[in-house]
């Protein structure tokens, strides 16, 4: 009876040990898959910055991770690294909105004014939240345009400023111009009598203060 007491122990053993082996293959087998998905996923290469945007305006809505770290430059990948470290968060979380605002809008919201100088490109993107522009800059690399984040924060993107100014910042500028100036905004010089003079704030080029006299009235 003992005996085959433990041979039915020996038995249920046994099939546990095969249930286990079993379990921790199927894992190993869908992690294996996972990763082949992903690795087979085609490359994603913008023909232009508006393209790129699009495409990755579409991959965070989708969540979809893989296709957004294909749309950010080295610099803006570096950058989503180092923000993650920081705040102690996977770097898919970091991404998830595509570094930009407009991303966040429920459905893709207008685009305008794209200008492309050599491997470097902007284009506006409205901001429906804050109803402004945003001139994002874009990155020719790898042979696909990328958004370029990271690149603008280091001072890396476009060096040499050479591309035109977005109409955004030219509305903006004629905006300003436009504007009259206030009646009171001039009011940090000194009042001055008939017997007094004035200081002018120093000179650039010398650090002292210049003595401006009012003219004397002709003595009648």
């Amino acid at each position: 009876m003992k005996y085959k007491n433990k041979s039915i122990s020996f038995f249920l053993l046994l099939i546990l040990a095969f249930a286990a082996v079993s379990c921790q293959t199927q894992q190993a087998g869908n992690s294996n898959a996972q990763q082949q998905q992903q690795q087979s996923k085609p490359t994603v290469k913008a023909q232009s910055p508006t393209e790129a945007y699009r495409m990755l305006y579409a991959a965070v809505k989708a969540k979809d991770s893989a296709t957004i770290k294909q749309l950010m430059s080295k610099g803006s990948l570096g950058l989503a690294g180092m923000s993650a470290g920081q705040q102690k968060k996977p770097l898919e979380q970091i991404l998830e909105n595509g570094l930009v605002a407009p991303t966040l809008a429920p459905s893709i919201t207008e685009i305008r004014d794209e200008r492309v100088k050599e491997n470097f490109g902007r284009i506006e993107v409205k901001n429906e939240k804050e109803n402004r522009w945003e001139d994002l800059p874009f990155i020719l690399e790898d042979g696909g345009w990328k958004l370029a984040v990271g690149d603008l924060f280091a001072g890396t993107f476009d060096p040499k400023n050479t591309l035109p100014k977005g109409k955004g910042q030219i509305e903006m500028e004629a905006s300003n111009k436009m504007m009259p100036m206030p009646s009171n905004t001039i009011t940090n010089f000194p009042e001055m009598n008939s017997n007094s003079s004035a200081k002018v704030p120093p000179v650039s080029d010398k650090n002292k203060s210049v003595e401006v006299l009012k003219e004397e009235r002709p003595k009648k």
